[in-house]
């Protein structure tokens, strides 16, 4: 199974495309990931419009059975809280039209997925997203790390979540 993860944002939208095979042992392996970056110079709409079009290419490109994303459950400054929640939306219109089945998860079920603590820093994530996926080393993008660890809480915690 295909699982495309994402870390939303307007300016940089980090995403992670896992792969998750059956059979005794369940592997995961990275296919792709990266950021969706967009200029300053954009309008919002312009901006939205560019993480739509690219996320388009992706799920052409990789065809995806289900979309994980990192849901807004905490911010610190509504000037950046806005604009993500706008990508949010942007992103779950997007996986609709493509009949994609979207699970979203907070940054304490992502980090608890992958590290067993909910509160892990930021590099205990990257460091075991590296390990579990079996990668060269840490993706150079904090928001492409991210992504691929919303897309690893997906495997663990899918069959919960989308029975909700």
């Amino acid at each position: 199974m295909i699982i495309i993860g994402i870390d939303p944002g307007t300016a940089h939208l980090g995403y992670g495309i896992i792969k998750k095979t059956k059979g005794k042992k369940n592997k995961l392996k990275a296919i792709d990931y990266g950021c969706i970056k967009t200029s300053p110079d954009f309008s919002d709409g312009d901006r939205l419009k560019k993480i739509n079009n690219e996320l388009n290419k992706l799920i052409k490109k990789y065809k995806p059975k289900i979309l994980a994303i990192e849901s807004l459950y905490f911010f610190k400054n509504l000037k950046t809280a806005l604009p993500v929640s706008q990508a949010t939306g942007v992103i779950l219109l997007t996986a609709a039209k493509k009949k994609i089945p979207v699970v979203e998860f907070t940054p304490l079920q992502v980090k608890l997925a992958i590290t067993g603590y909910g509160r892990a820093e930021k590099q205990q994530v990257q460091k075991m997203v590296k390990i579990l996926l079996n990668l060269k080393e840490i993706p150079q993008s904090p928001d492409a790390a991210d992504a691929l660890g919303v897309a690893i809480c997906c495997t663990n915690f899918r069959k919960k979540v989308l029975k909700a």
